[in-house]
């Protein structure tokens, strides 16, 4: 499970963690949604990820997460190739209720520039915005 604390966020309320560096260099960010935002969405019924080698922009609308009530757009917080989606969330959408921040992680994009980190939001940050 990924420390809260330890995470950037966007406005949007997706989180980013950063992983070690690949084999090439280039570290890979692990992506999902917070506890605050999944709490507002209720029980999610289906989950729509970009696709497995697509190259994700920074803020793009690239997934949506859907409950009874809400569709909401997934956006991008980094930009990169997307190297790795979650097959269990995929499978069982409640798993993001659950552990938004463990078991209920959604994609991985490997980094095309670390410095776009610097625009996301601290863990403080967003406690402030999320008030």
């Amino acid at each position: 499970m990924a420390d809260p604390k330890s995470l950037k966020y966007t406005v949007e309320h997706e989180w980013v963690q950063v992983d070690e560096p690949s084999a090439e260099g280039r570290p890979t960010a692990t992506i999902g949604v917070s506890e605050w935002a999944v709490k507002r969405l209720g029980e999610l019924l289906f989950v729509r990820l970009p696709e497995e080698g697509t190259v994700v922009d920074a803020v793009e609308a690239v997934g949506t997460l859907e409950s009874d009530d809400v569709v909401a757009d997934l956006h991008a917080p980094v930009s990169g190739p997307v190297v790795e989606l979650n097959q269990a969330v995929l499978d069982d959408p409640t798993l993001v209720n659950r552990d938004p921040y463990g078991e209920g992680w959604l994609y991985r994009v490997r980094l095309g520039n670390a410095a776009a980190l610097d625009s996301l939001l601290g863990y403080e940050d967003y406690v402030t915005l999320t008030g």
